[in-house]
């Protein structure tokens, strides 16, 4: 697996353990549906945000309509997905 993706796994399963902050006798959350639901929510999310982060990725603004399109592309990620900016 791609060291990023562990690294997003990470943010989102701290972020779960944040949000669900009850545990039962064994250290597991309380509610293991909804730290599993904002777990995978937040790590969607994340992914989300990483891929229109690459896609505007540019050198430089110079007027090239490509990077204008990619800077685009991502703001279009954003939007589709739900996620805000």
């Amino acid at each position: 697996m791609n060291e990023r993706i562990k690294e997003l796994a990470v943010q989102a399963g701290n972020y779960a353990y944040n949000m669900n902050p009850e545990q039962d006798s064994y250290g597991r959350a309380a509610n293991p549906r909804k730290f599993q639901q904002d777990r995978d929510t937040k790590f969607a999310e994340l992914i989300v945000r990483e891929c229109a982060r690459v896609a505007k990725l540019t050198e430089a603004d110079d007027g090239d309509d490509y990077k204008s399109g990619r800077q685009w592309a991502g703001i279009d990620l954003l939007k589709h997905f739900g996620v805000d900016e």
